[in-house]
């Protein structure tokens, strides 16, 4: 449980659902922790477990669509605990259920900024740091939407295949300074977000509820939908020197639903 040890990490979007269990299970492994969203009260709680737990942790409200946000996320880490050896970009939003002919720009642009440009903000922000140490682990929480077109969801699925490429070519750039850059694509995940997004499908398809649902379980190999904790643990694996010889790679996690 010692993996992380004197590493700090740096998870956006870590207040709830899978950055909040990749910030506790980074914790439990002996990380210092900074947590970056929008919404406060997540982060509160969220550190308030990492402190119970024995972690030191820290929240920075930030948006991640925004540069000057990232860099004093950066800034602010650095201040509090002199370096950072660990990004996740995992902050994310969902966008709109919507045929693109429905679908307003504004609606597309708000899902590339968040989800796509704020990766390459925060990895932009982040990576002098890592250089000056000659080491650093970058993650990318993608989704299996990143490996497969996703009807009525394009900015999503736009934004996450493209995450795929950034972390290939961040893999690319960096790995002769000693940075590691790899993904995960997390399949439909138990919890209240999949819920929503089922809903929403079923809503806009004009199927009933369950039908979607039996239909994203049907998918997968193991006949499941993959946990919150399951992504978290291939998350520590990767920023491990476990993983030390991976860079450049994505991973589903994702019961088998994709297997590419």
């Amino acid at each position: 449980m010692n993996q992380l040890v004197k590493k700090v990490a740096i998870i956006t979007g870590g207040g709830y659902g899978i950055g909040k269990k990749i910030a506790l299970r980074y914790g439990e492994a002996g990380a210092k922790v900074a947590i970056a969203a929008r919404s406060v009260e997540p982060m509160r709680e969220t550190c308030a477990e990492l402190e119970k737990a024995g972690a030191e942790a820290i929240w920075i409200q930030a948006d991640v669509s925004k540069e000057a946000d990232c860099a004093r996320m950066v800034e602010e880490t650095i201040k509090r605990f002199g370096r950072i050896d660990i990004l996740v970009n995992n902050a994310g939003i969902a966008g709109p259920t919507k045929r693109i002919t429905d679908m307003a720009l504004a609606e597309w642009q708000e899902v590339l900024d968040i989800d796509l440009t704020g990766a390459w903000l925060a990895s932009r922000a982040a990576i002098p740091q890592m250089d000056r140490q000659r080491s650093g682990n970058i993650l990318m929480i993608s989704s299996g939407a990143g490996r497969r077109g996703y009807p009525l969801r394009s900015p999503y699925a736009a934004s996450k295949w493209a995450m795929i490429g950034l972390t290939q070519t961040l893999a690319g750039e960096w790995g002769a300074r000693g940075i590691r850059v790899n993904c995960i694509c997390p399949g439909a995940i138990e919890g209240d977000r999949i819920e929503r997004v089922m809903r929403a499908r079923a809503e806009s398809l004009g199927q009933p509820y369950e039908e979607i649902k039996q239909n994203f379980l049907s998918q997968a190999a193991l006949h499941r939908m993959a946990t919150e904790d399951e992504v978290a643990r291939v998350a520590l694996f990767l920023v491990s020197e476990a993983s030390s010889g991976v860079t450049g790679q994505t991973i589903n996690v994702d019961c088998g639903s994709i297997m590419n």
